[in-house]
C-alpha cells in the first residue's frame, strides 16, 4: 500500500511539473496559435507531432541513453540546426499573417509537421529531458515498465491538453480578429520563433 501512495505523489508531481513546462511560452505555443487560427484540430495535430518526438526520447532515457544528449558536441548541433528551423519557420508564418482564407483539406497536416519540427529542433527541450525528465523517468522505472508507460501517457496528456485548451480558444475567438489584431499575433509568433532561433545560434558560440 505504501508503494502504491508513493505512486500516486510521483504521478501527482508529474502533472504538476509536466504543466509548468508545458504553459511555459515557447516555440511550440506560437505554432499551436498560428496553427490555431486556421484548424480547430490544431491542437490535438500538434501533441501528436510533439508525442512522435517525446515518446521515443522518453525510451531512449528509460533504456539509460540520456547521456548522449549532454554531449556538447550534440547539444551545439540541435542548436545550430535548431536556431535555422526556428528562424524560417517564422518567417513562414510571418508571410502568412495576411492570409484569411481557410487552409485547404490537404494541408492540414502541416500542424503535425510544424509540431515535429518545433520540438525536435528545441535544445530547450532536449536539455530539459536530459535534466528535469530524466530524473522522472528513473523515479518512475522504479515503479516498473508499467508505471513508465503510465508516466508517458500522463505526461504527453498534459500536453494534449494545454494545446487543446489554446487550440479551441484561439479557434473560437478567430471571429473577433481584425486585420490588426491577425497582424499583431502572427508578429508575435515570428519573433517567438525568430527569437529563439537566434537565441540557439549563438549559443552555440559563447
Amino acid at each position: 500500500m505504501e508503494v502504491i501512495a508513493d505512486f500516486y505523489v510521483f504521478m501527482f508531481s508529474v502533472v504538476v511539473i509536466s504543466l509548468s513546462g508545458v504553459m511555459s511560452p515557447g516555440p511550440l505555443f506560437a505554432v499551436t496559435i498560428a496553427k490555431a487560427s486556421k484548424d480547430k484540430r490544431a491542437g490535438l495535430l500538434i501533441s501528436l507531432g510533439h508525442g512522435i518526438v517525446e515518446f521515443p526520447l522518453m525510451l531512449l532515457i528509460y533504456f539509460g541513453f540520456n547521456w548522449l544528449f549532454t554531449l556538447t558536441p550534440v547539444q551545439k548541433t540541435v542548436s545550430l540546426v535548431g536556431g535555422f528551423i526556428m528562424i524560417y519557420m517564422g518567417i513562414q508564418m510571418l508571410r502568412s499573417k495576411g492570409e484569411n482564407k481557410e487552409e485547404p483539406p490537404f494541408s492540414k497536416h502541416s500542424s503535425l509537421v510544424s509540431a515535429i519540427l518545433a520540438t525536435g529542433a528545441n535544445p530547450y527541450f532536449i536539455l530539459w529531458w536530459a535534466t528535469i525528465g530524466a530524473a522522472l523517468v528513473t523515479n518512475a522505472a522504479f515503479f516498473g515498465p508499467v508505471a513508465f508507460a503510465i508516466f508517458s501517457v500522463t505526461h504527453w496528456s498534459c500536453d494534449l491538453l494545454w494545446n487543446t485548451v489554446v487550440s479551441i480558444t484561439v479557434f473560437k475567438s478567430k471571429r473577433f480578429w481584425t486585420q490588426k489584431v491577425r497582424n499583431t499575433v502572427f508578429g508575435f509568433c515570428f519573433l517567438t520563433l525568430t527569437g529563439f532561433g537566434a537565441w540557439f545560434i549563438i549559443s552555440t558560440l559563447l
